[in-house]
């Protein structure tokens, strides 16, 4: 079985770590590159950087806060927000990425996935999917773009599919309705991107227990899982979390 991650993600308005309850509310949770190290000397897997007004102001990623974070780390740096073309992508990759997270560009435009993959490799691409859900006209997980503030009409499942013909390398997948809220991973949402994936997929949005992370990775849900406000404020501790779950059986990088 392989060994699952866990990711820390740091959200990032104004060169600052913010974090809220579903994509509103943001309170301020440090200096990015402070955090990034101190979760990576906790035991962190990945740490994954989100410009998250980036897009909306319809700016580049800020690229010295990326410079920074990832001076201070030596394990894989996932970077997104504002990235709208293969040369954005370029100048975070030479900022220190190792990965870069595309949402709402992709969906305007999915040959961006494959033009990044086609440079930098699909394993460098990650498609963020953010969905939240709807009723109208049946029930489905409807996408959500420029952070969350704008509908698209387009069901989660079905931009999976299509991101991952287009050479996506990884699913970063955050159930707009359980982020912040701590009441656990949204499994149906979860399940459903990982049932017609051949790729990871990163479970996002209301982690707010061990048993939630046992339970996100359950045969048919996420490869990894990724959270924020839990270990930012210390509600969890990495080491006994990780501990926790290899005792459920769950393969993780030990020792942290």
């Amino acid at each position: 079985m392989l060994t699952r991650r866990i990711i820390v993600c740091l959200d990032v308005d104004a060169g600052r770590v913010v974090k809220g309850v579903q994509f509103a509310q943001l309170r301020d949770a440090g200096d990015p590159a402070e955090l990034a190290a101190a979760h990576a000397a906790a035991g962190a897997d990945e740490i994954v950087l989100l410009d998250i007004t980036a897009t909306h102001e319809k700016r580049a990623t800020l690229l010295e806060t990326v410079r920074r974070t990832s001076r201070e780390l030596m394990i894989p740096f996932t970077v997104g927000g504002g990235i709208r073309s293969v040369d954005d992508a370029s100048a975070v990759f030479d900022a220190g990425a190792d990965k870069v997270a595309v949402n709402s560009a992709a969906l305007a435009d999915p040959s961006l996935i494959t033009q990044i993959a086609a440079k930098f490799g699909s394993q460098a691409v990650v498609v963020a999917i953010d969905a939240r859900r709807a009723s109208l006209p049946s029930p489905h997980f409807e996408v959500k773009t420029t952070g969350g503030r704008d509908a698209t009409g387009r069901d989660a499942v079905a931009w999976a599919g299509e991101a991952q013909q287009a050479g996506a390398g990884e699913f970063l997948v955050t159930s707009m309705d359980r982020d912040g809220t701590r009441d656990g991973f949204d499994m149906e949402l979860t399940r459903a991107i990982a049932a017609v994936a051949h790729i990871p997929v990163i479970a996002s949005g209301g982690a707010g227990a061990i048993s939630h992370f046992v339970e996100v990775f359950q045969p048919g849900a996420a490869d990894a899982a990724l959270a924020a406000s839990i270990f930012h404020f210390g509600l969890i501790r990495m080491s006994d979390l990780k501990q926790h779950l290899q005792q459920s059986g769950i393969p993780v990088r030990w020792p942290c």
